[in-house]
């Protein structure tokens, strides 16, 4: 059966210069407390909690790790649906502000695996292949 209903039109969230700012900063001082002060001046920013997410996972961390990314997963979809989106549609990796959003989607995926919430990584690596495959691959490929 084919759908003929109209795919909804992408969600581009709205870049945040000065958070992105304090996550160059915290970048380049490459420390758990850096990104932890981004994420603290900018809540709502997901990048801050994926780079969080992401460094605990590698670190070993996978609980902390899931915390980190399900903060963000949720901020993330709060500023998703703050500009159109309907809970379904792509979103792009292609747009840089999405990338926060999508990479903390990517590390809960990981996170809820490595505690043996398998339903929920399954889950959450669909949703980012229904998000934009080209996310789930390139972040698949680091």
């Amino acid at each position: 059966m084919q759908n003929l209903l109209p795919e909804p039109p992408a969600t581009l969230l709205p870049a945040h210069e000065d958070a992105d700012a304090a996550l160059a900063t915290a970048k380049q001082a490459g420390s758990d407390e850096a990104y932890a002060d981004a994420a603290g001046r900018f809540p709502s920013h997901s990048a801050a909690w994926a780079a969080l997410a992401a460094r605990a996972f590698e670190q070993g961390q996978p609980v902390t790790a899931y915390a980190y990314a399900r903060t963000g997963y949720h901020r993330g979809l709060d500023q998703l649906r703050r500009n159109g989106w309907k809970g379904h549609g792509p979103v792009p990796w292609s747009h840089e502000p999405n990338r926060g959003f999508l990479r903390c989607l990517y590390v809960l995926s990981r996170a809820a695996d490595a505690i043996g919430e398998a339903d929920e990584a399954a889950r959450c690596a669909q949703f980012l292949r229904d998000c934009d495959p080209a996310a789930a691959d390139a972040l698949a490929s680091n």
